[in-house]
This record gives structure tokens, sequence and C-alpha cells, in this order.
């Protein structure tokens, strides 16, 4: 099973997340609109990946273009933009 999570970074807090069995495109467009219905954030939030294949789709810079996101990744080799997320992943494995 693969796991996506979606983490508002004000808060630390999980806000939305989904599981599949295969790692594609619509595991992070699940966990992205799991993240919109629960704090239906306004227009020009920032959203932050890395560069998965799954981030850099059309389909899912179409759906943080439907919520007026703007998308942020991290350079290839800078672990430390995605430190919060790989904190978590580690405190949950």
């Amino acid at each position: 099973m693969y796991l996506a999570v979606v983490m508002d970074l004000f808060s630390r807090k999980i806000v939305g997340w989904a599981m599949r069995r295969t790692l594609h495109t619509e595991l992070v467009v699940a966990a992205l609109t799991m993240a919109q219905r629960t704090r239906r954030p306004g227009q020009g939030i920032l959203h932050h990946s890395d560069q998965g294949v799954q981030y850099a789709s059309s389909e899912y810079r179409h759906a943080l273009e439907r919520l007026q996101a703007l998308q942020s990744m991290s350079r290839t080799g800078e672990c430390w933009d995605n430190a919060a997320m790989e904190s978590f992943f580690a405190t949950l494995k």
C-alpha cells in the first residue's frame, strides 16, 4: 500500500491523506482533495512537494489550478525542503 499525505505546515497537522495499491497520480489527487475539503483554503496558498512524477503530472497541476494554489517543488538533492514530511514518515514508520 502507498500513502500520500498533505500537511499544513503552519499547524503541522495532516489535513489530507489517501491510500492506494498503486503509486499513480490518483493517489496524490485524492489526498489533495481531502485536504481541500478539510481546510477550505483561500486562493494563493503555496503547495510544496518533491519532484515525484505524480506531483509533476498535468492532472495534479490542474487540480492545484482549480484550487488556485501555487505549486512549489524541491530541487534535486534538496532534502531540507521536505524535512517536515520526512520527519512525519519517519515517526509513522
